[in-house]
Order: C-alpha cells, then structure tokens, then sequence
C-alpha cells in the first residue's frame, strides 16, 4: 500500500507512536521514527528492524529546531516526504485548569500545539514534491470532553482541530490532504493516571458506550486509511476513534 513513501511519526517509540510506525511500515512505508530518550530509540529501532520494517531513527524533542531538522534529514535520506504523523504530547499537569502554573501551561502548549504547527510547516516543501503528501495530528478525546483533571492538556488538543482545518483548506490546492485523529481511552502507559485503580477504571470506562478502552493497533489503523490512497478526497476532518464517545464540542 505505502511502497516507496516515505513517513515521519513523531513520539514513536511506545504506544500510539509505535503502533503507528509498525503499522505504516508493515505496508511498506519506510519509517522515521523519534523519542526523547535514546534508549527508547534504541529499543524500538531493533523491534522494527527485527520485523523487516525499514527504519531511520533520531533522538528528537519536537521543541528544538534542530532535532526536528533532523527527521526531515532522515526522510531525504530516504529520499522524501509523503507523511507526517504529529503524534507527541506531554501533559505534566492533572487539576483545575486555573490553579495550572503558567511555565508547565506554556510548555503543554509548546510541545502539543506549536510543535505541530513547525512540524507541519517544515515538512511543506518535502511534501509538496510527493504526490500523495498527508499530514496527520493525533489530537485526543480530551479535545471534545473536558476532563476535569486534564483541563490546560484538552485545550491544546482542541487547537489542533482548528489547525487541522486551516491547514486543509490552504493545503487543498497543492493537493496535500489534513486530518486529525482523535483517539478516545486507549491502553497506553500514558493513560495509566486515569485507569490506575480500579475505581478511576470503572469510571473512565463507563463514558464510552463500546465499555473498553481501545489499543493502540485501532489508532494505527485509522492513521493508515487517512494515509492511504483511498482517502485522497479526506481533508480537514476531525475523526473521533473512541467506542463511541461524544464528538460534540
């Protein structure tokens, strides 16, 4: 499906990121993946590779223009840009949303929603040689539901649904499509703060109408169609993968 396209998945070396880059991979994308942390990239680099998955990884904090330089690097290397997944996130702070120090809210929306945005901009003259150039956010549930502990962290994932719609629309005429994912609960360590007991479990569980938390695979294969050829009319969509969660604002 994917032969000889090239894709950058930022935050991929666990969870959502890494389910994304296997999946994109196994169809036959050549993958750039990143994290933080070097071991991180380290271990995850040798599973994909162990997988016949082909695979350049950097060590990058979507913050600094010049780890981001690097995954753009990766993909020439590769020899272009079809995809980028703007997956990292960070979410420091669980509370009222203004009892939230400034510093740690300026840094949500530092690595959640600026990031996105440079990314994206960055990737613009990569993406505009391809001819199937796709740029996908993964936003979040917390985008269309509140949570009471997660307030500064929703509200820079419901930026990311108003930029996946201007971008769309400066972007259709060079035929580069954008679309957000928006998963629900999903199993990821990343989730843990609100399934750690099995009290917060039941409660969190008992908003979705499907009554389970979704994996991180279920993610990957929305990204998947959203990249694919068959969603070359798909732009500026918002799409909710959460067992049917509200999608209403």
């Amino acid at each position: 499906m994917f032969a000889n396209r090239v894709a950058i998945i930022t935050a991929s070396t666990d969870g959502i990121g890494l389910a994304i880059a296997r999946k994109l991979g196994q169809q036959g994308a050549k993958v750039i993946i990143s994290s933080r942390k070097p071991k991180n990239v380290e271990r995850a680099t040798k599973i994909l590779l162990d997988e016949g998955i082909q695979v350049k990884s950097t060590v990058c904090h979507v913050s600094d223009s010049t780890s981001r330089k690097k995954l753009f690097e990766a993909a020439e290397e590769f020899g272009g840009l079809d995809i980028l997944v703007s997956n990292a996130a960070v979410n420091p702070y669980f509370g009222g949303i203004l009892n939230c120090d400034i510093k740690i809210f300026d840094k949500i929306f530092d690595v959640n929603v600026r990031s996105s945005f440079l990314l994206a901009q960055e990737a613009l003259p990569l993406l505009r040689k391809s001819k199937n150039g796709r740029i996908i956010f993964i936003s979040s549930i917390s985008a269309y539901y509140q949570h009471k502990l997660l307030g500064p962290y929703g509200m820079s994932k419901t930026a990311l649904l108003a930029l996946t719609k201007s971008a769309a629309k400066q972007l259709a005429a060079d035929g580069i499509t954008v679309n957000c994912i928006c998963p629900g609960l999903i199993d990821t360590r990343f989730s843990e703060v609100l399934t750690s007991d099995e009290e917060k479990n039941k409660e969190e569980l008992s908003r979705i109408p499907m009554g389970r938390a979704g994996t991180p695979e279920e993610v990957a294969a929305s990204v998947s169609f959203i990249a694919s050829d068959d969603a070359e009319y798909l732009t500026g969509e918002n799409i909710l993968v959460a067992g049917g969660f509200s999608s209403k604002l």
